[in-house]
Order: C-alpha cells, then structure tokens, then sequence
C-alpha cells in the first residue's frame, strides 16, 4: 500500500471497529463475550427465537470485528494492503471501500469459490 494515500486507512478501520462493537452491544452481546437475555421474559418461545436470530448477528458481526482487528494488526507491522493469497497490494480503491480487505480483487473472487 502506497504511504501517500489520501485515504486514512486506520481512520476507517477504526470507525468500522466502533460501529462493530456498537452493534454488539445494541443487541445485548455482554463483556463477557455472550449474548445476555433476562431470564424472567415470560414468552420462552419468543425469547428462544430471538436468541437464535441474534446469535447469527452477532457471529457475522464478531467476524467482521476479527477481520478489522486483523487489518489494524497489519497496519502496526507494516504489512497493511498486501494480498494474504498473491502478496500483491491490495488497490486503495478497494482498502476505501472495504479497509479490512485481506486479497486484492482478483484473489478474493477466487477465494469466494
């Protein structure tokens, strides 16, 4: 990744770990890295349907938090916008919209497969 990029890669990293770690917590996933529910809600089923809804959030949710506190990592060692798969750089236009990109374009569609 080119050090005269206008784009503040670990702003936006840094924003998106907030968001993250916000939304977690707007829908109860505690300090103690679970989902907290009040066990006297009196609609078992309801809470059990809720729960499983908010357990799939909350994966996807800490998935993208691992992949931003990997890519804030790399900024600390230097390797930051380097592709995981070719070690090609990852294009700033892609690291904008997408800051905790681990593969350039052309890896991460194979990657997908």
């Amino acid at each position: 990744m080119a050090d005269n990029s206008a784009v503040d890669h670990r702003a936006l990293l840094e924003e998106e770990r907030t968001s993250l770690l916000n939304q977690l917590a707007e829908i109860g996933f505690g300090a103690q890295g679970n989902l907290e529910y009040d066990p006297n809600f009196a609609d078992t089923s309801q809470v059990t349907a809720e729960r499983g809804e908010a357990e799939a959030l909350a994966s996807q949710l800490k998935e993208a938090l691992e992949a931003v506190e990997k890519a804030l990592g790399k900024l600390e060692k230097g390797t930051y916008g380097t592709c995981e798969r070719c070690g090609q750089p990852i294009s700033d236009a892609r690291l904008e919209a997408k800051p905790a990109s681990a593969y350039c374009i052309d890896c991460a569609s194979v990657v997908r497969r």
